[in-house]
């Protein structure tokens, strides 16, 4: 099969014929219709991350058709439609039995602990507990698209930050990740803040539900703004992107007793990032992390979609060939045009 593969940290990848993959007993090969451009695809080919071994095909978001099947698999059959959460549970440890496969103690990330889906085929293990059916009205781009900005947002906003109806949410980074997370939040009833430092990233943050907009460039205090417009501080705040600046702003903009989610990842030197500490203790504040989602819990979120109040369709980006993702994959880290790119052409 085709795919891209990097056989050193920071080095062009090139697409290359490598072996097909087979699956596991319990495990499934999916035929890969469309697999999403993300940023931690960038922190991987960087070498941020210690799981993965070289040489390595990197992807996460991915979305196709159950090709071959493990003699254990018994939830599916070769054809179906189905993605998977980019956090794959083993369904037998502590955290999975007791519903959080998100952080399992035996995790595997396909991209990252495995060969990933810049790919023609990728293999996932543990299909009975991790695989998610499509509904036939979801086409595959909007479904990759799903695998791990979305639903690391929805998990953030929904689950972890235990959004309210009128509540004001501040949403700090207009990407993936942060447009999903506005569109969520503005579908729960919430008043959502964007900042960015990008005008057209707000003003596409606004059609996705932003009441409110931020340009944090030119030394903005984005603090004040935010503690202006709400008077008094968001409820729930979110970073989205991953850095020391909008991690403080987003801690330090809440009101009392407010919900700090960090979902941008925070590796190399921005792993240990400065923090108001003493403002945690004096408002009681809360500081959380969102990794990933369960596979069960895909059923809220696309009963959301086929109702239309969450629309993921709108943050589709460029449909590129597999032939493109490299050079794409190294230019992640320039956070370059709207929505997210997706690779549909092998």
């Amino acid at each position: 099969m085709k795919a891209v593969l990097f056989e050193q940290f920071g080095q062009p990848p090139k697409v290359q014929n490598v072996a097909d993959p087979t699956p596991s007993p319990a495990g499934v090969v999916i035929k890969i219709e469309a697999t999403g451009l993300c940023r931690s695809d960038w922190h991987g080919w960087m070498g941020h991350d210690a799981d993965i071994v070289l040489p390595h095909v990197p992807g996460h978001e991915l979305a196709g058709t159950v090709s071959a099947l493990g003699k254990l698999v018994t939830r599916w059959k070769v054809g179906d439609r189905v993605t998977v959460p980019f956090v794959g549970g083993c369904g037998r440890c502590f955290e999975c039995t007791s519903g959080n496969h998100q952080v399992c103690e035996h995790q595997f990330q396909p991209g990252f602990t495995a060969w990933g889906s810049f790919a023609e085929y990728v293999a996932v293990d543990f299909a009975d507990t991790n695989l998610v059916r499509l509904p036939e009205t979801l086409d595959f781009a909007t479904a990759a698209s799903l695998g791990c900005r979305f639903v690391t947002s929805f998990r953030a906003v929904v689950d972890q930050g235990r959004v309210k109806p009128g509540e004001w949410v501040a949403v700090h980074g207009c990407g993936g990740v942060g447009l999903s997370a506005i569109m969520i939040a503005a579908a729960a009833g919430a008043n959502v803040i964007a900042i960015d430092l990008a005008d057209d990233k707000l003003d596409f943050a606004r059609k996705v539900g932003a009441v409110a907009t931020i340009n944090a460039s030119g030394g903005k205090d984005v603090v004040g703004a935010v503690q202006e417009i709400t008077k008094g501080g968001a409820h729930l705040s979110l970073d989205a992107l991953g850095h020391p600046a909008t991690c403080y702003n987003s801690i330090a903009n809440l009101r009392r007793r407010g919900r700090h989610v960090q979902v941008g990842l925070m590796l190399g030197d921005h792993a240990d990032p400065k923090i108001p500490m003493g403002k945690v203790i004096a408002h009681e504040l809360e500081i959380l992390g969102s990794h990933g989602m369960q596979a069960f819990r895909y059923e809220a979120m696309m009963q959301m979609i086929e109702a239309g109040k969450l629309a993921p369709q709108m943050l589709v980006g460029k449909h590129l060939s597999l032939d493109e993702a490299p050079a794409a994959l190294m230019a992640m880290d320039r956070f370059e045009g709207l929505g997210i790119s997706v690779v549909t052409r092998f």
